[in-house]
């Protein structure tokens, strides 16, 4: 309506007022009802072709879209495993801090775990500290073997010596004897060396191994434990925390409740603008928006982003080939605009919908010395009728309480 007025102004006013001061005519006499068109036919066309091309440059250059929001992600709350809730600690909707155990499960089957791995330790450790006694046992045989060895030698020796000197004194069957018993002392000083050698490894290399590989295991019980407190990951606040003591929850099966981050959703707004704003629409643009959480309030923002991708047109492996005619909506331009002025955004309640006009600024290129004055004065038009988008953003925010309380239905 503003445009078809404001190009009134310029082609069916000048008209009419030619056709009625310049020639003579009058209202109602020459100019009727039934004339108007023949005679305003000039104005009237131009006036339309105008309008149409008004309307597209507005909205071309300056687009709008009511599709924009400030989006938040949420985090389902979840255990890692599954059971039966054993103890709630939050209450339906409730403050949060990283770490606050939400709810536990029951965890007798991770308790019992933890204990037999425990005990599983202590049993490595007593084994390691009888080991270390049957090493100081081992030590005292091979020495006794030694002993033993030496003194069996020894005869040896003096029998030996005895028979070289005086051949036939010694029998040559108690010499034979003595050596039988030299090699078992020494086949014992063999076995308990061995026998030491294996407490020593079984003290410096089974055990140990036997000890980490029961530490690990008290260590995967006590993770498995801690897994039965669910806790915050961030954060934030808990709402619709509906699960109680005896539910049975897991992983497949509904979340236990919805944990919202704490600034998630504040200080950012999504838009999604149209396919044909895809030459237009570039970061550092200038916009503004109004919101429904924050009506009367025209709050200045600016284009920090704009996703090079529509989301309309991906795909994912299937077993059907694509058929481009089932895809109904063309989709849109995702853009993220951030507040011009810190704090642009408070009150307005994340997830609240809003209006958003972004404007087109050739500023820049107008300054610069290659452009020439046809470009600089059409550049000139061009940033100058976003004032009329401005203008219905204004209309809107004034009418939108309206328009949503009372003219909505409900």
């Amino acid at each position: 309506m503003l445009e078809l007025m404001f190009c009134s102004l310029l082609t069916i006013l000048p008209d009419y007022l030619y056709r009625r001061y310049g020639q003579g005519k009058r209202f109602g006499k020459e100019i009727t009802f039934f004339s108007i068109w023949y005679e305003l036919r000039w104005g009237i066309t131009g006036c339309l072709m105008l309008t149409v091309s008004l309307i597209t440059m507005i909205f071309y250059f300056h687009p709008a879209t009511n599709s924009a929001a400030m989006y938040f992600r949420t985090v389902p709350i979840l255990p890692e495993g599954s059971g039966r809730v054993s103890e709630v600690k939050v209450s339906y909707s409730q403050s949060v801090k990283k770490g606050d155990v939400l709810f536990t499960l029951d965890s007798s089957r991770q308790q019992a775990a933890l204990e037999t791995a425990r005990s599983k330790v202590a049993e490595v450790d007593a084994s390691l500290i009888s080991a270390r006694s049957d090493i100081v046992k081992a030590e005292a045989q091979l020495e006794e073997a030694r002993s033993s060895y030496q003194q069996a030698k020894d005869e040896l020796e003096v029998k030996s010596e005895l028979q070289r000197r005086n051949p036939g004194i010694v029998p040559q069957r108690d010499i034979e004897k003595l050596q039988v018993v030299v090699n078992g002392r020494q086949a014992g000083i063999d076995a308990a060396n061995a026998t030491r050698e294996s407490a020593s490894l079984r003290v410096s290399t089974l055990l140990p191994a036997e000890k980490a590989s029961a530490s690990a295991a008290m260590a995967q019980a006590q993770v498995d434990l801690d897994k039965t407190f669910v806790r915050a990951g961030v954060d934030g606040r808990v709402e619709q925390f509906l699960v109680r003591p005896g539910d049975l929850v897991a992983q497949i099966m509904r979340p236990a409740g919805v944990l919202i981050p704490e600034d998630a959703g504040k200080g950012r707004l999504q838009a999604g603008f149209g396919q044909i704003e895809a030459g237009v629409m570039k970061v550092g643009m200038v916009a503004e928006a109004t919101c429904i959480s924050k009506p009367w309030v025209i709050i200045p923002l600016v284009v920090t982003d704009v996703q090079d991708y529509i989301a309309a047109g991906q795909v994912q492996a299937g077993q059907e080939l694509i058929e481009l005619q089932n895809t109904r909506k063309p989709g849109s331009i995702l853009a993220f605009l951030e507040p011009l002025y810190k704090g642009g955004l408070d009150g307005v309640t994340p997830g609240s919908s809003c209006i958003v006009n972004a404007y087109t600024g050739n500023h820049e290129e107008i300054s610069a010395k290659e452009t020439s004055t046809g470009r600089a004065i059409a550049l000139h038009v061009v940033d100058g009728v976003g004032l009329v988008h401005a203008m219905l953003l204004r209309i809107q925010a004034l009418l939108l309480p309206i328009k949503t309380l009372v003219l909505s239905g409900h």
